[in-house]
């Protein structure tokens, strides 16, 4: 029997693509805005520059530059300053190459652009430090008329910005409803974050691709035909482009909470000994652009929700230095649990930590569903990551671990603003997995929670939700 193994989180990487032309796209504008020609005037003036984009400090935050309790006081949105795209764990893609991106993971030629487009995207893709590793000779090949191409029924646009046309996509089959432009354009855009993470991260851990021996993605995308909608699997899909030729795959699917799984999935597997090597990945989610866009043009806001993410992590076993992944900490939420925030939270933040004896405050820090706030709050959802560490800090005061006088002052020290795009599965503890390897490397924290919560009930299936937690750890042998 193989002796079982410590499992480490090696390295972890995040990217963001700035897409305003394609926030029309999501599910929310895609719905209201053909209905509502002013709004959709509103809307399209509504949209962030690049700069604006680079420079809002959640951005910046997601990629590694700032840690989210220093990105300042609110409003951040509307403050410049010096900011750079390539932060130290990723970086923030302008649109123009988002599209060459786009055509250089197309396995299939559904994506047009037109030829000064695809001439600039080319050229701007070959500076970036990690070309050699893109298929740039396919955005020359992706070259043609794109007016003639949106005359294909089911053909749909790709806008830079407000009102320049970039390219289309085609549907895959003319009667096939998850073979639809919109459908495969998810999918590449997912594909295109997903394996611009995973390349930083094989160029910012210096990681031979043939050492990695599998994927798991955790990505929000349903890929598939009809006859098996959602099927999978792209793991596999993002490995073969980032050229992981002696990797396999799967994705894990989870609505929210599937980062978590995954990372504990990948870390059972290195513990047994079945692989050395594994890497989980998500890319964006195209349905989220624009979700609260009503909220945010009612009060004079920019169209927030412009970015699409991509994440991307390594675990592998000890090498002395990384932080630890606890499997005996894992936290799930039980079917008996009951679906209150508080049921939920002491099932994930409490219970796994009471096992091992590990009390509350000696967690550094708890990363939680860190929706950006400035997202969620026009549109009426309030400030969710605010409201699970207030809910933490009382389950704290309730164990007796801190006093209820405390329990502010808990949730500031051990918690953090939110951050992340309001895309479920990045920003359900994911999106703060590059400043955990940070702060338990480098940094002065000893341990983090990573927990996630995921709404079932979302596919009319089950009343449920779901949940689950795993403990990082400071490397002892480093120390």
């Amino acid at each position: 029997m193989t002796e079982q193994r410590t499992a480490v989180v090696a390295g972890s990487t995040q990217v963001l693509a700035h897409v305003p032309g394609l926030a029309r796209h999501g599910s929310k504008p895609a719905r209201e805005l053909p209905r509502h020609p002013d709004v959709s005037e509103k809307f399209l003036a509504s949209l962030r520059s690049y700069e604006d984009a680079v420079a809002y400090a959640p951005h910046q935050a997601y990629v590694g530059a700032v840690h989210p309790r220093d990105m300042g006081e609110r409003p951040w949105w509307g403050r410049s300053g010096d900011a750079a795209r390539l932060g130290p764990r990723g970086e923030i893609v302008p649109d123009i190459e988002f599209l060459g991106l786009l055509v250089a993971v197309d396995r299939f030629d559904l994506v047009t652009l037109a030829p000064d487009v695809a001439d600039e995207a080319a050229a701007a893709l070959a500076g970036h430090p990690l070309a050699k590793h893109l298929d740039l000779d396919r955005i020359e090949k992706a070259k043609g008329d794109v007016a003639s191409v949106l005359l294909r029924p089911g053909s749909m646009p790709l806008h830079l910005g407000a009102s320049r046309l970039g390219g289309a996509v085609t549907a895959a089959h003319e009667e096939d409803e998850a073979l639809t432009a919109a459908v495969l354009l998810d999918n590449l855009a997912s594909k295109a974050t997903a394996t611009l993470s995973l390349l930083h991260l094989l160029h910012n851990e210096g990681i031979d691709p043939s050492s990695v021996d599998f994927v798991i993605g955790c990505g929000e995308e349903a890929i598939g035909d009809r006859y098996q909608r959602g099927g999978g699997n792209m793991a596999k899909a993002v490995a073969e482009v980032a050229g992981l030729s002696e990797a396999s795959g799967m994705d894990v699917k989870n609505f929210c909470a599937a980062p978590a799984p995954a990372l504990v999935t990948a870390a059972a597997m290195v513990s047994a000994g079945l692989f050395d090597r594994v890497a989980v990945i998500a890319g964006g989610s195209m349905a989220k652009l624009g979700m609260k866009f009503q909220g945010h043009l009612k009060h004079d806001m920019p169209v927030m929700e412009d970015v699409l993410g991509g994440a991307a992590a390594l675990v592998q076993a000890d090498d002395g230095v990384s932080p630890r992944i606890r499997l005996d900490s894992v936290g799930r939420h039980r079917v008996a649990a009951g679906g209150s925030n508080p049921a939920i939270m002491e099932a994930l933040a409490v219970e796994p930590l009471r096992r091992l004896g590990i009390a509350m405050t000696e967690v550094d820090d708890y990363a939680t569903e860190l929706h950006n706030p400035e997202i969620t709050e026009p549109q009426g959802s309030g400030d969710v990551p605010a409201r699970n560490y207030k809910t933490i800090a009382a389950l704290a005061a309730q164990a007796g671990e801190i006093d209820r006088a405390d329990i502010a002052a808990f949730a500031a020290t051990h918690g953090m603003p939110g951050f992340a795009p309001t895309q479920g599965h990045l920003a359900s503890s994911l999106c703060y997995l590059p400043h955990a390897v940070d702060r338990l490397t480098t940094g002065d924290a000893t341990r983090v929670l990573l927990l996630a919560k995921g709404s079932l009930f979302l596919g009319r299936m089950s009343q449920l939700s779901d949940g689950m937690s795993v403990l990082f750890e400071r490397n002892g042998k480093g120390t």
